[in-house]
């Protein structure tokens, strides 16, 4: 069986001010994704998919995907404002793209097997990558249409520099049963981490809860399932400036209608991302440490 790492890598970077997919963090500058991908391929991934803008196609391939082309299958998709299903087309204006969904989307054509989605962005610990393939290699049997999350505890996925948006997971019998976001997280004078829900109410949070990074795993049935949901959105924000169709919304969705049960893989490996500029130091010091103490090699 194929597994392939779908890798969610055109986004703008607006809060960080730059493409963060291509900053150096590591020695000999390697990339947050440099190390995503090596523990994708050491976990037992065998193809990558860099999701993409076009117009940095040539210096990502140069920069991320020539690293690994002698060591795994790597291919390209490329998120387009006008990649749409047939019948939709861009309203006047539009801009922005579409949303996380539709990244996985423009991938289709690219995964035949089952398949991990991760940001460019975040750093996710060796830990997560061989969890994925353990659950891929243990649920085979199981209903085509079946998912997962690798989940953290919240206090886990902070920044130091500023809020972060989160998604909060509620999770029985091991299975998750929503996702909400929550907005402006962070630990309050008095140590308690607040932030916002969906309503703009200002709620107190627990350090420990679930919450999502965007580490999902699926099969190539999910498409069909993300094609339906994406039609419906644009169905109803279509005509929006700015809107976007977020993957864990869809999921949401298929597990409210009871199409899906999505396992969460609880981990407690190392995570960090680089949200804001004043990130990155931490982010350079705690790659130094783990490539000092053996964990990676000096060169990826």
């Amino acid at each position: 069986m194929e597994y392939t790492l779908v890798v969610l890598a055109a986004g703008m970077g607006s809060r960080y001010g730059g493409l963060k997919q291509l900053d150096p963090m590591g020695p000999n500058g390697a990339t947050v994704l440099d190390y995503s991908v090596y523990d994708a391929l050491r976990a037992g991934f065998k193809k990558v998919v860099f999701v993409i803008r076009e117009d940095f196609a040539a210096a990502f391939q140069a920069a991320v995907g020539s690293k690994f082309e002698d060591r795994m299958e790597v291919a390209y998709a490329y998120q387009d404002l006008a990649d749409l299903p047939e019948g939709y087309a861009v309203p006047a204006g539009r801009e922005k793209p579409w949303g996380t969904a539709h990244a996985v989307r423009a991938a289709r054509a690219q995964v035949e097997g089952p398949f991990a989605v991760i940001n460019a962005d975040d750093f996710y610990g060796a830990e997560a990558y061989a969890r994925m393939i353990a659950y891929f290699k243990s649920s085979a049997a199981q209903p085509e249409l079946r998912s997962a999350l690798v989940a953290y505890p919240l206090e886990l996925t902070l920044s130091e520099h500023g809020s972060v948006n989160r998604g909060l997971c509620t999770v029985v019998d091991g299975c998750l049963q929503s996702v909400e976001e929550h907005e402006m997280i962070e630990r309050g004078a008095d140590g308690l981490l607040q932030g916002r829900n969906l309503v703009g109410e200002s709620v107190t949070l627990q350090a420990e809860a679930p919450v999502s990074m965007n580490f999902w795993g699926f099969t190539p049935a999910f498409f069909a399932s993300l094609e339906a949901a994406f039609v419906s959105f644009l169905d109803a924000h279509g005509g929006e400036a700015k809107s976007e169709c977020y993957l864990p919304s869809v999921v949401d969705g298929l597990i409210r209608e009871e199409q899906t049960e999505c396992m969460v893989l609880e981990s407690r490996g190392q995570w960090f991302g680089v949200t804001y500029p004043e990130d990155k130091p931490l982010v350079q010091a705690r790659i130094a440490d783990l490539v000092s103490s053996g964990a990676y090699p000096e060169q990826i």
